[in-house]
């Protein structure tokens, strides 16, 4: 009889979460989730992203806390893979657009020097060209403009994440 009860004290139920993030950030997500609690069970890697399998005990003391403070950092993941992609995005869209509009100047030249006009030809063989050239160094003005401009909001959110681990430690321990 007493070995059925050392047995019914033994059992523990864990619950678990799977969280698909991006690789750069594994690193300081299975810190954050360690200290929260959480145990890496298994990790498989996609394509650009990470998908890590994570278990704990359901009874775990300060169960609520640690589910509130859990919420806050996945918050702040997210927004630092939000705004990271921004970075991008922008620069990426303008140089794009930028480099479209220099073929099509480039267009307008070939058919211009068919029709035999060599100069409207030329005229728009100009822009055209500098629409193909410019777009790589307005990629990385805007590209770096945006960059300082995101770096103290990503900065914040890991802020958000480090205090978070550090209160979830301090309810561990």
């Amino acid at each position: 009889m007493s070995e059925t009860m050392d047995q019914e004290k033994k059992f523990i139920m864990n619950e678990y979460l799977e969280v698909t993030i991006k690789g750069s950030l594994v690193p300081l997500c299975s810190d954050c989730y360690r200290a929260l609690g959480w145990t890496i069970v298994d990790t498989s890697s996609g394509v650009d992203s990470i998908k890590m399998t994570l278990q704990r005990d359901r009874k775990i003391k300060h169960r609520v806390a640690l589910c509130d403070l859990q919420r806050k950092c996945e918050v702040a993941f997210q927004a630092i893979e939000r705004l990271e992609n921004s970075k991008i995005t922008k620069a990426l869209s303008v140089a794009l657009g930028i480099g479209l509009l220099g073929t099509a100047f480039l267009a307008g030249a070939v058919f211009a020097y068919l029709a035999s006009q060599l100069p409207l030809s030329i005229i728009l063989a100009i822009p055209g060209f500098l629409g193909w050239g410019l777009p790589y160094y307005i990629y990385r003005q805007i590209l770096k403009k945006s960059t300082d401009r995101m770096n103290p909001l990503i900065d914040e959110n890991y802020d958000v994440i480090y205090e978070a681990c550090e209160k979830a430690s301090q309810l561990l321990a």
